[in-house]
């Protein structure tokens, strides 16, 4: 039986992981994005919209493999939803935050290739201006906030990373998914 494969894509606001998601996608339909449960309010689309009383019985049960707060929200990787996304494909989570690589690769029992997808500063404030984003200064925090993450974890390894400005999303998933199967040929059998 084949190990588990999942894409864990790094990287600051608008640094392209739904544009690199939805490219994969294209490539590949078992690819998909991990749809992660919210707790709160706002964009829904790409969510599976929770209520607090449905986060703690996670808690309680300990299927909470990572959660995380941000825009005034609670973002939340669940095994249980993880399950389900396996049987599905090739689950696509997006982070943004080093800690929550590290939860879900130790977390979770998978062959997880994780992939920072990078940006400037400008580029990720003109895309989310572009785009029609009515909290682009939440952004821009959220892309300040995963710089001084980096500069936190200087030894972290990235089995791929591509500068979003120079790299167009078709070849990042062409390499992401060059790497997958690679992986998958070399796993002893």
């Amino acid at each position: 039986m084949t190990e588990k494969q999942g894409v864990i894509l790094y990287g600051p606001p608008a640094s392209g992981k739904d544009t690199v998601t939805t490219a994969l996608s294209g490539l590949d339909s078992r690819y998909a994005q991990f749809a992660r449960l919210k707790v709160g309010t706002g964009k829904s689309a790409g969510y599976r919209m929770g209520t607090t009383d449905q986060l703690r019985e996670l808690e309680a049960v300990g299927d909470v493999v990572y959660a995380n707060a941000r825009y005034g929200n609670t973002y939340v990787i669940d095994a249980p939803g993880l399950d389900a996304a396996f049987e599905a494909g090739v689950p696509v989570v997006h982070l943004g935050q080093v800690d929550g690589i590290r939860a879900l690769v130790d977390g979770y029992p998978a062959d997880w290739l994780v992939v920072m997808l990078w940006c400037p500063r400008e580029v990720t404030e003109h895309r989310s201006v572009g785009r029609g984003d009515s909290d682009t200064a939440a952004r821009l925090v959220a892309w300040d906030a995963t710089r001084e993450d980096l500069d936190a974890h200087p030894g972290m390894n990235w089995d791929l990373t591509v500068n979003t400005t120079a790299s167009a999303p078709q070849d990042a998933a062409r390499l992401i998914d060059q790497l997958l199967v690679q992986r998958a040929g070399a796993a002893p059998a």
